[in-house]
């Protein structure tokens, strides 16, 4: 075979196994952060509309069989009782987009053990997501929870309408996926309840504190 062909042909098979090995990483992926929101905001239509977008992602990513869901807490309201986070997600193990565990189960995820960082919060196509000192800075991602993963009482809305809103009106908790020890408080190193968005829940709003309505995918199964 002539030399020019012996290298095309072993660059293929490189290629082929680089990508076998890539797709074998993936199909271990149970936890994702979103590459990208619903676009209006804190508005995802509501936890179902959430829970879309997780999971075509997911699809988009080649994990689509998995059932995947959104981290988010909603408030009891209209008489539909509250919702939290952790009962959403499964029991766990979950695996970042490289195999790495983030966190073995409900209590290790909202325990101080919990892996979920910059480096291993990674999106669904694998890429470190932005964080503090990178322009643009995403690291606030919606939960509408508190630090157990539990909802907030009614009164004060902290989920933006149980997120339907995009307007002026209301405020959704947020934590950061890229806390560190350079943070100034306890909250603000939470990954899942830093802060409350400042003036509402617009797309702008959450950009204005550093975020574009990221989210939290979890494979239930």
């Amino acid at each position: 075979m002539p030399a020019k062909y012996v290298k095309t042909f072993a660059a293929a098979c490189l290629l082929t196994l680089t990508a076998g090995a890539a797709h074998a990483q993936t199909a271990d992926m149970t936890f994702f952060v979103s590459s990208a929101g619903s676009g209006k905001g804190a508005d995802l239509g509501g936890l179902e509309g959430a829970d879309a977008i997780c999971q075509r992602l997911a699809q988009a990513a080649g994990v689509g069989g998995k059932t995947w869901r959104a981290y988010l807490s909603t408030q009891a309201a209209g008489g539909a009782a509250a919702v939290n986070a952790r009962d959403r997600i499964g029991p766990g193990p979950w695996r970042d987009a490289k195999g790495v565990v983030i966190a073995t189960s409900v209590a290790d995820l909202h325990s101080a053990s919990s892996n979920l960082t910059k480096q291993t919060a990674l999106n669904e196509k694998g890429q470190v997501v932005n964080g503090r000192g990178d322009t643009p800075n995403t690291h606030d991602i919606l939960t509408g929870s508190q630090p157990d993963g539990t909802a907030f009482g009614p009164g004060e809305d902290r989920t933006c309408g149980n997120y339907t809103k995009s307007g002026t009106d209301g405020a959704v908790m947020v934590g950061h996926h890229d806390r560190t020890g350079l943070d100034d408080s306890a909250a603000a190193k939470s990954w899942n309840s830093s802060h409350l968005s400042r003036g509402g829940c617009s797309q702008d709003a959450l950009k204005g504190t550093g975020g574009a309505g990221l989210l939290y995918c979890f494979a239930t199964n």
